[in-house]
């Protein structure tokens, strides 16, 4: 097995175990918690941090939401599609921090595709707020993997001038330069 071929399964590894933690947290949050008969469907956690049942029916910011049977199923088969774009991209790449980045928007996007399948709305819970201010909106794993995962993108294809040297091809010898 390549080192490439090592990379992406890591890749492959690291959307599952995302895929996971986001559905078992989402788990957590309707059964044993039961966020949505809170009172006010809201878990003080600490002063800044609170646990408060929302359902999504848009995609990132609210927008784009499904007020229809058919809206819910265009956003699961555009969302399917991307997912799919990145999983394709993923498995494209050679240098392990496009992996990673790419891997953690593959794991949030099929932990909220699951949820828009299986309920029509995505569950978002965490709220992180200093008084009144809000500087996210109320969001869950998925959301978060999905956002750290565009930032090492984007990070990596402004700062980066090259692919950081990490394929598998070794370094052309000065010899072998030399005499072409």
């Amino acid at each position: 097995m390549t080192v490439v071929t090592k990379r992406r399964l890591i890749g492959l590894a690291i959307a599952l175990a995302i895929f996971a933690v986001d559905q078992y947290i989402k788990w957590l949050m309707v059964g044993p918690l039961d966020l949505r008969n809170q009172p006010g469907g809201v878990i003080e956690l600490i002063p800044f941090f609170d646990l408060r049942w929302t359902q999504n029916f848009g995609i990132s910011l609210g927008l784009f939401e499904a007020t229809s049977m058919e809206m819910r199923w265009a956003l699961v088969a555009v969302t399917a599609l991307i997912a799919v774009v990145v999983t394709i991209w993923m498995l494209r790449e050679r240098v392990m921090g496009d992996i990673i980045g790419l891997s953690l928007i593959l794991g949030g996007a099929l932990g909220n595709i699951k949820d828009r399948y299986d309920l029509g709305y995505v569950i978002d819970y965490a709220d992180l707020h200093f008084g009144t201010f809000r500087p996210f909106l109320i969001f869950n794993v998925a959301d978060a993997a999905i956002t750290i995962g565009v930032l090492i993108i984007l990070a990596r294809s402004f700062f980066m001038s090259e692919k950081d040297g990490e394929n598998d091809e070794p370094a052309p010898d000065a010899a072998e330069t030399n005499h072409a």
